[in-house]
């Protein structure tokens, strides 16, 4: 699993909330956040921030991980 994948996850339920109600409050559809947590590869960036940023965070470019 992807390193966002994890923080979403785990940030979420750190702020106890179902990936239903994670969705209502991001503004994104439950099936993006799914598939988000689960790590698909194939997400849309602009949507990635959208949820980033119920965190205060946002994805940048980096160096790829081993």
């Amino acid at each position: 699993m992807n390193t966002i994948a994890i923080f979403i996850k785990q940030k979420r339920k750190e702020a106890g909330l179902t990936q239903e109600e994670f969705a209502v409050r991001s503004g994104l559809g439950l099936r993006f956040v799914r598939e988000l947590e689960q790590g698909k590869e194939t997400v849309r960036m602009d949507k990635v921030n959208q949820a980033l940023a119920m965190f205060g965070m946002q994805a940048v470019p980096g160096i790829k991980e081993g």
